[in-house]
Order: structure tokens, then C-alpha cells, then sequence
């Protein structure tokens, strides 16, 4: 393993000679430097030795054993051990280096799959020290804040539904750190591995690089803003594929609209309610039996007769496939794969098989460019059925019935010689999502060399974007993660990635009707705009949620499509230089350290968008926080409190189209408005980019790129065409100038599309009339809209899920502790602060912290509604508490006090207890039998890694990994009052302490990608004089 930190100064010690020459001779800014530490593996020689004992198996594939990686012999050396100098060339152009920690690890690195040609790395033409103030971004799809600062995160794409903050790994892998200094300059760095990486960012000013050797960092500037980091970035990586026009619009989904009919019912709805769409999705119940490219003949017996009506009304198709293929004989994809000898292997050679939605499954060998052939000819063919977009998702792989959510590392990839031959899986893992979606990509640009292929795919690598677009997976209901979704957006597109959206509304839990309209309102803002949720929740299209929440999303959307040629021009330039499609607040203005962490706006261009992500905060009760210079307030007569307000930068042109319903309505002979800020110097300029809006006639010269230009001279005000470029003559049409002026005035003129307009310039006065007029007229439109009701509570098919409640949190010491009391008062989140760890797996209504009052799964007390008995939340460093009480029936309550200790802030204290409050006399005084079982649900980040110890009350000491099964342990075995959840990979240990005469059982059972370390009382009846109750803590203690 290597360890490459990019940080501080004081640790140079290898690598300062090697900087200096560098920075001689290339010109870099002092005082960085690049180098190694040790060559420690991120598991101690404890972790490397019990591994041996578990996989000492010899992987063999047929003959090329010899090419392979063994990642599990990974050498161990003491950790202050610094390897001699780093070495480092420059590749690709200037300002990009490679760096390597000796000839021998050049050597010895696999080639890159995240650079457009892997010898780009290779030919040629960690620690950083940062000043203090340096702020890091990227990291790709993470979770959490936007400023990275304090965060650690694992490139392992996995399955992660309902994934919170503090979750350190999500469905993509990007091994990437933008780093932005004070004075606006800004630097990216590269691990270009495809392994399992750690990203530590936890120390101030420093990154720190974790995974399996060998591989080189790659450093891209120092450059003068961010912005011209992310286009170098764009020259190894490739930029993001053209979209067809269509798929910028907004897209209605849900799992699953299971029906043909209910399909085209979907479809009549928007149109008759007149609310923009473009796009209706197909989730996999359109398939027969979950098998890919098949269709259900029942429920979609004609596919090309939907698709064609959903074409006759303006509208799309996408359809779903999934990468598990059904493993029977005589399902012809099975069989025709077997034949091609496609499927990923395991360590004996047979093939692969796991569970997923079919049932058993066979998993296509992507890495090979013969299988990659074989599915593209499949979509090729698919694609027939008048299939517009296709869907990659569990890509990750995502296998069911496994602690790890995936296939064994130890699976066998015959790959192709120029990605990296024959691996096992853990080389291959994090780019198979990438791989299939370039496979997709291929086969449906097979089916029509005319069309613009559209995938969207849920995993993916740091280079997809060249295939597929992406969404943040499967995200909740509630305002915590409408606030996220900005920052995991701007993440993404700050990785590389500008194509991409959240679930809009959430996919699981029912969002309530103001949370989906201000989700819709920032939504529609998005580069990618799709509205999705799962099954058992309730309808969640536009309408779904009554007039007044319907309303915000016709605005909404109406918004996004008068834009979309804003949206299409800077797609069209983020596809030829790699400017990124949407960008922090902080790039109008690199230099300004407050606006570094700001998270409820972003920009789209010169346009900046600020939204409220507050559940009792609308638009008129917030002030925006604005980069310096002219930014001037707009809108569309449609300002509304869950709308976000928009604002243009002085000195810009964009052009705005009519509200259509679907892009195909658009016509080059429509009208086309400029909307026109001037700056200081009384000038503004703006790009159009048209096209056919699909195909790639644009590619031999088939478009307009147009640049205006509007100069303030004397007392007007002239706009014209200063540039033009492409074959295209200019569309006779109509030209709308709306000139801005200041608090949402602005003046109106019309002309011709390509001749010189004139604006005659009011006097000042009347400017200022003008301006006083527009500000009150915006004031009583706010005070005027009709405002989403507040309702909390939204019943759906399974009873109340209330998401969009704000859980009660506890903040002290070690902790940050999440309550829901309105469900089962469940602890939802555990979050370690000095290590960044979020230890709970949880959904609001299911799973994180529950306890039961019976031996039985889910008996009573984990659902039911708790009261806030008590609740101290002081300042900080005293002690925080909640007690809550849960009514179970019969007369009894489950109390629980929830407490971050002021004398020892480390842990996190939970004290229960079964109490009778009115048992009936008939009964004796006593309750009828019951058990207080605890019962959390713990995340593992690192499954394959991750085990549990403890010392029994005999002395015996015990190592419990997931292969060993469910596991019950009482009497003489009980753990002697500690029992802990070891993480190697982390170096960290979450130890439970308990009382050891409360808990008579102790049970371990192993999830998919979780652990349940239960605490059981006796099984008795309880009186008021004689409750259960169990005392325990959690502590979080580092490993050696």
C-alpha cells in the first residue's frame, strides 16, 4: 500500500530538493511540495496477518496468474519509514505533473482508466504544504458539506439507500481533490488508482491519500482560479458527452409506473395540467420477471405502441437494465452470454453467480472488450423498440445477501491487456459501473449514428462522464437532504461530472407538500432534473401534493425551459473546453473566503440561483449572501416564497426562450429574448450555441454559436451580434431585449435577431421610479402567493412516514447524535466527530437505534410514537440529555435517556428501562412477560475488514467476522461488560460497555453491509417496583 499526504511543510523531508527543481524549471509558486510518507498499509500487521489466515488462497486465471496484482501481500513498513525522493515528469501540457514514489512504482502501476488514453499519463512531455485558509473541494459524489475540510471518504462504490452525511462511501469513485489557496489560486490532485483509496482531508491544509500500490498522483496547477483547474482535469479525463437537447428538460420517474396504462396516464396528466416535461422513465417492473431486455406481456405488451404514443405527445422513453442477468436456461441472454463465455468468474473459474432482483444472477465481464461488443449489440438491438435513454443501475455491482453488497474481492476479471489484464475484482470493482455504461453508450450510438445516445448510470468513476450522466442515488424524503443536494451536485461537477440531479422529492419516505415544492423549485435548477421515488410511498408527481404545491412546480419548470438555451450553451461548453455546468458561489469570486462554505446557492454561468433549504424559511424571510460586484435581481412575474430567487452577474448576456411544454415544441423562428446586465463600465456579453439539438452534425460545423455583445454609449444602450461561428445562417426571428436595471426592473425592446438594437436610457429618476416600482411590486407578490400548507404528517400505504420532520440532535464532546420520537424515538445517526464516522445505518422508519420490549424482530416500542419527557440541550462542554417515553401497552412505557456526558464526552450513554405505570391489579402488580432487546443497526464501510472481539466472562477471547454467521453468547461466553466493532481499514474501534448484570444475552447478526450487536435483559414481568433495564455506552477508541 502507499500513503501520499499533500500537506504540510514541516513534513517534506524526502521530496524538498525534487519540488525545488520543479519549481524552478515550471515555474510553480512557492512553497508546495509533494511526497510520499510511509509505505504503511491503512490496516496494521494485525489486520495484514488475519487476512492471510482467512483468504490464503492462490487466485489462478488461466495462465496469466503471473500478470496479477496480489493485493493481499501488501508490503508493511514503519510508519515513519519515508521512501527517498519522489520522482515526477510533466505529461499532457503544461501545468500537469506525474508523480511517483520511485522508478520501481512507475513501473509497476496499472494503466489509468480515468484518463482519456492511458498513455497520456505515461508520457512525458503525497504531501502538499498549503497556506493556512486553503479550502478543498471534489471527492466526487459524497455526501455532506461542499468545504471537504474535516472529511474522510473511501472510493468503494456501493449500494448506499438512504445514505446520510456522515456516509463515507456512495455509488462513484472519484480519487480527486480540488484545492483552492486563499488568493484564488487553485491546484486538483489525482490519485489515478481504481483500487479501494482512502481520502483524508481531516488535518487542515493537508490530503493524505490512502490505497493498495503502486500508482501515481497526478497534479493539475497551480492554475489561476478553479475554473482553469477543472479544464486542464478535462484534457486527461475527457469532457462530459454532447446530451441531446431533450434530456435537459425535466424527466418523471418513479419505481415503478407499473403499466402501460398508467404510463400514458402519467403523460396526459402533464400535458392537461399544462406543467413542462420531457421524459417518462421505466423502472424494471416493465420487464418479465426482472429480466433484462425482456418486457412484461401483460402489464407492457407493446412497447413500440407506447413509445409511439408518448413520441405523438412530445415525450420520451427510458428504460431500465440492470447489469445481474438472470441465470436459466432458455432466457435467451443467459444462454446467449454463456455461449460467449461472458460472465465474471470466481477464484475457481466457474462463473460468478449472486442474488439480485431476478434471483440468481451471472454478471457480464465488462472489463473485456468482447463482452463489451456482446451488450452493445444486445442495446443495439433493445434500442429498436423505440427506446430513447437507457437506465445502468446496481452497477455498482450490487449483490443481495452479502455483509459486503457486492461480489467477493476475490472474483476474477479477464480484462484486456490496455486497461489492465486479468484481475481480481478488487482492481476492476470501482470502474465496472463505467465500463457497462460505456458498453450502453456504444450499443445505442450503434443503433443510430444520427442520435445522441442518453445513460444514465448510478455507479460510476472519475472519467463517466464521457458515457453517462448520474444521479445522487437513492436519497430521502426530508429538508436534510434537500439541503445536501446542492453540494453533492456541485461536487460532482467539481469531479468532472456536470450531469447530474437528485431524486427531486426524494426517493424514499413521502415527502410532505412544501418539501417537494421547494425541492422541485431548486430542482428545476439543476443540470440534470428528474423526480423519482420508490415503491410504498405515496404519488409523487407535481400534482400529487394539492393547487398551491402544483402551482410552484408548473413555475418551476417553466422557469428551467425558458433557460434551457442558457442550459444548452453552457452544456455545449462544458462539452468542448470543460467548464463545469454549475459552480459554487465562491468561483464568481475565487479570492473571497466567505463565500467558500456557502451552500444554499450556486451558479449556472453568470446566473446565480439562491434557494432556501429550510423547512419555516421561505424567499421572504432571507437575505442572500451575494459575491461582490453587480448582481442584479430578476424574474419571470412568478416570484413566489419555495421558488428560489435569481440573480444575473453585470457584465452578462443570456438568452431565454418561451415556456414550451417539451423542447420538441421549440422552433428556430420562435422569439429569443436576451436578458442583458451591464457592468460598471456599461458593458455586457452573452453566448447562444444552437444546433439540431441531437446528432453531431454540430461536430462538422452544423450550428450557430453567436456572441452579443450591448455597450452603454452616451444615454443608450446598443446590443448586436459582435461574432459568429458555424455553417448556420441565422434564423429569421424576433429579438426581445429586457435590459436589467436594478431590483427586478428592467426595460423592454424589441427588434430583429442580428440587426443593432437600440435602447434609449431613462434619466435617473425615472430609473429610480422604475426600480421603487418593481421592488413593491415583487414585495406584494411574495405576500400574495398562495403558500404551500404546512403539513407535517403525510399518510402513506403504510401508515406515517413523517421524513420531513427535523430530528432532535445532540451535540457534545465526541458526538453528534440524530433522535426521530415521532418513530419508535430511533437514534438515526451516530456520528463521530474527531475520526468524521458515521457508525449507524438507518432509515428514518427503520433501522439506526431501536429497542424492542420482546425476544421477537420489531415487537413493540420500535414504532410507536415516543414523547420528549425531558430534553437538556446546554452549551457546549456540559452535558446534553433527551429522555423520551414510548407507550408499548399493557400499563408499560420504554424510557430511554439519551446522554453525551459532561465529565467524559467521549461516550455517548444510553440508560433504559421497561417501567410499569399501571398494571392492572388483576395481574398481581406485574406486566405480561417482556425483554428489553437493543438493537442497533451498524453501517460497515469496510466489510471484508471489519469483525468483533471481546474477552467472555471465562477469560476466552473471541474474533467474530461476518462468515462466521449469527451468533448468540450468554452465561459464562457473555462478554465481560465490553464488546467492540473493530474497523481496520480505519484504525478505529467502536466499543460498547454494558452492564454485565442488566444483559443476559448477547446477539451478533450480520447484514448486507451492516452488523447488529444486540443487548438482551432476562425475559420477566415487570412491576412498578421491579423494571428492566439495561445501562450502556459507546466510545470510539483508535486501533494499532
Amino acid at each position: 500500500m502507499e500513503t501520499v499526504l499533500v500537506g504540510s511543510s514541516g513534513h517534506q523531508r524526502g521530496l524538498t530538493p525534487t519540488i525545488s527543481k520543479l519549481r524552478h524549471h515550471h515555474k510553480l509558486p512557492p512553497p508546495h511540495s509533494l511526497f510520499p510518507t510511509s509505505t504503511t498499509t491503512c490496516t496494521s500487521a494485525v489486520t495484514l496477518a488475519s487476512r492471510k489466515r482467512r483468504l490464503n488462497k492462490k487466485l489462478s486465471c488461466r495462465g496469466l496468474m503471473s500478470k496479477m496484482a496480489d493485493h493481499d501481500q501488501a508490503k508493511v513498513v514503519a510508519a515513519d519509514v519515508v521512501s527517498g525522493d519522489m520522482i515526477f515528469q510533466p505529461i499532457l501540457e503544461d501545468g500537469i505533473f506525474r508523480f511517483d514514489c520511485s522508478a520501481e512504482a512507475r513501473a509497476a502501476s496499472y494503466p489509468s482508466l480515468s484518463f482519456i488514453r492511458s498513455k497520456d499519463r505515461d508520457t512525458p512531455i503525497m504531501s502538499h504544504s498549503f497556506p493556512d485558509g486553503t479550502t478543498f473541494y471534489g471527492t466526487g459524489e459524497v455526501s455532506g458539506q461542499l468545504e471537504r475540510t474535516g472529511k474522510r471518504v473511501f472510493t468503494w462504490n456501493t449500494d448506499a439507500w438512504g445514505y446520510g452525511p456522515g456516509t463515507t462511501s456512495l455509488y462513484q469513485s472519484h480519487p480527486w481533490v480540488l484545492a483552492v489557496l486563499p488568493n484564488g489560486e487553485a491546484l486538483g490532485v489525482l490519485a489515478d488508482t481504481t483500487l479501494r483509496c482512502e481520502i483524508d482531508l481531516r488535518k487542515e491544509s493537508i490530503i493524505q491519500f490512502i490505497a493498495p500500490s503502486s500508482y501515481p498522483v497526478v497534479t493539475f496547477g497551480l492554475f489561476a482560479s478553479p475554473t482553469d483547474v477543472l479544464k486542464s482535469l478535462s484534457h486527461a479525463i475527457g469532457t462530459v458527452f454532447m446530451p441531446p437537447k431533450w434530456s435537459l428538460g425535466y424527466q418523471q420517474c418513479r419505481w415503478s409506473y407499473d403499466s402501460d396504462e398508467r404510463v400514458r396516464e402519467i403523460a396526459r396528466t402533464f400535458r392537461e395540467k399544462g406543467i413542462p416535461c420531457d421524459v417518462i422513465w421505466m423502472d424494471i417492473d416493465y420487464m418479465d420477471g426482472f429480466r433484462c431486455f425482456t418486457f412484461d406481456q401483460e402489464r407492457f405488451r407493446d412497447p413500440q405502441s407506447l413509445v409511439k404514443d408518448l413520441h405523438d405527445d412530445g415525450f420520451k422513453a427510458i428504460w431500465m437494465l440492470d447489469p445481474g442477468i438472470k441465470k436459466e436456461e432458455g432466457y435467451l441472454i443467459y444462454d446467449s452470454g454463456s455461449e460467449n463465455d461472458a460472465w465474471i468468474k470466481k477464484a475457481d473459474g466457474e462463473p460468478f453467480v449472486g442474488e439480485v432482483w431476478p434471483g440468481p444472477c451471472v454478471f457480464p465481464d465488462f472489463t473485456q472488450s468482447k463482452v463489451r461488443a456482446w451488450w452493445a449489440l444486445l442495446v443495439k438491438d433493445f434500442t429498436s423498440n423505440g427506446v430513447d435513454g437507457i437506465w445502468n443501475d446496481m452497477n455498482e455491482p450490487a449483490v443481495f445477501k452479502t455483509v459486503t453488497k457486492t461480489m467477493p474481492e476475490s472474483n476474477l476479471h479477464l480484462g484486456d491487456e490496455e486497461i489492465g489484464g486479468c484481475q481480481n475484482h478488487s482492481h476492476y470493482h470501482n470502474v465496472y459501473g463505467m465500463l457497462m455504461a460505456r458498453s450502453t453508450y456504444e450499443g445505442m450510438k450503434l443503433a443510430n449514428e444520427n442520435k445522441r445516445p442518453f445513460v444514465l448510470t448510478r455507479a460510476g468513476f472519475i472519467g463517466s462522464q464521457r458515457y453517462a450522466a448520474t444521479w445522487t442515488g437513492d436519497n430521502l424524503s426530508n429538508w436534510e437532504h434537500v439541503h445536501m443536494s446542492i453540494s453533492m451536485v456541485l461536487q460532482l461537477g467539481l469531479s468532472g461530472q456536470p450531469l447530474s440531479g437528485p431524486d427531486i422529492g426524494g426517493f424514499g419516505g413521502n415527502a410532505t407538500p412544501k418539501l417537494f415544492g421547494r425541492w422541485m423549485g431548486v430542482g428545476a435548477m439543476f443540470p440534470f432534473c428528474r423526480g423519482h421515488s420508490e415503491k410504498s410511498t405515496n404519488d409523487h408527481e407535481p400534482w400529487s401534493f394539492g393547487e398551491e404545491c402544483e402551482e410552484v412546480c408548473r413555475l418551476a419548470l417553466k422557469r428551467r425551459y425558458r433557460l434551457l438555451p442558457h442550459i444548452y450553451t453552457l452544456f455545449y461548453l462544458a462539452h468542448t473546453t470543460g467548464i463545469p455546468v454549475a459552480t459554487p458561489t465562491f468561483f464568481a469570486d475565487p479570492k473571497d473566503p466567505g463565500l467558500r462554505t456557502t451552500e444554499n446557492s450556486f451558479l449556472l454561468g453568470p446566473l446565480l440561483v439562491f434557494s432556501s433549504t429550510i423547512a419555516d424559511q421561505g424567499m421572504d424571510r432571507l437575505h442572500p449572501v451575494l459575491p461582490k460586484g453587480i448582481w442584479l435581481r430578476f424574474d419571470f412575474d412568478d416570484s413566489h416564497p419555495d421558488l428560489p430567487t435569481l440573480y444575473l452577474q453585470g457584465g452578462s448576456i443570456i438568452p431565454l426562450a418561451p415556456p414550451h411544454q417539451h423542447v420538441g415544441e421549440a422552433n428556430l423562428s420562435d422569439d429569443l429574448t436576451l436578458l442583458v446586465a451591464l457592468d460598471q463600465n456599461g458593458h455586457a456579453e452573452g453566448l447562444l450555441f444552437e444546433d439540431e439539438g441531437d446528432g453531431y452534425e454540430f461536430t462538422r460545423g452544423g450550428y450557430l454559436l453567436t456572441r452579443y455583445v450591448a455597450e452603454l454609449q452616451s444615454s443608450a444602450v446598443t446590443v448586436r451580434v459582435s461574432q459568429m461561428e458555424g455553417s448556420w445562417k441565422r434564423p429569421r426571428r424576433r429579438l426581445r431585449v429586457q435590459l436589467l436595471l436594478g431590483g427586478g426592473a428592467m426595460l423592454d425592446s424589441w427588434g430583429i435577431d442580428g440587426d443593432v438594437l437600440k435602447i434609449n436610457m431613462p434619466t435617473e429618476v425615472e430609473v429610480s421610479t422604475l426600480v421603487s416600482t418593481s421592488e413593491k411590486q415583487y414585495r406584494t407578490r411574495l405576500e400574495c402567493a398562495k403558500h404551500i400548507p404546512e403539513i407535517e404528517e403525510v399518510s402513506g400505504p403504510k401508515g406515517v412516514v413523517e421524513l420531513s420532520k427535523v430530528p432532535v440532535e445532540l451535540k457534545n464532546g465526541d458526538w453528534i447524535a440524530k433522535v426521530v420520537p415521532w418513530i419508535g424515538g430511533r437514534i438515526i445517526s451516530m456520528e463521530h466527530l474527531p475520526s468524521g464516522t458515521q457508525w449507524l445505518h438507518s432509515r428514518v422508519e427503520i433501522d439506526g437505534y431501536e429497542e424492542y420490549s420482546g425476544t421477537e424482530y420489531r415487537s413493540a416500542g420500535c414504532s410507536e410514537e415516543y414523547s420528549v419527557i425531558e430534553r437538556d440541550l446546554k452549551h457546549a462542554e456540559e452535558e446534553e440529555s433527551l429522555i423520551l417515553e414510548g407507550n408499548i401497552g399493557g400499563g408499560l412505557v420504554l424510557r430511554r435517556q439519551i446522554s453525551i456526558l459532561k465529565d467524559n464526552p467521549k461516550i455517548l450513554q444510553i440508560d433504559s428501562g421497561i417501567i410499569a405505570h399501571s398494571v392492572g391489579a388483576g395481574s398481581g402488580g406485574f406486566s405480561r412477560l417482556v425483554c428489553l432487546r437493543v438493537h442497533p443497526t451498524f453501517t460497515l464501510l469496510h466489510p471484508t475488514e471489519t469483525f468483533v472481539s471481546f474477552t467472555s466472562i471465562d477469560g476466552s477471547k473471541h474474533e467474530i467476522w461476518p462468515e462466521s454467521g449469527d451468533q448468540f453468547y450468554q452465561e459464562n461466553l457473555l462478554p465481560n461488560g465490553e464488546w467492540m466493532l473493530v474497523d481496520q481499514c480505519q484504525g478505529l474501534a467502536l466499543v460498547n460497555r454494558f452492564n454485565i448484570n442488566e444483559v443476559f444475552k448477547c446477539y451478533i447478526h450480520w447484514g448486507t453491509g451492516t452488523v447488529n450487536l444486540e443487548l438482551w435483559s432476562e425475559d420477566r414481568p415487570v412491576s412498578k417496583q421491579s423494571p428492566l433495564t439495561v445501562s450502556h455506552g459507546y466510545e470510539v477508541r483508535g486501533i494499532s
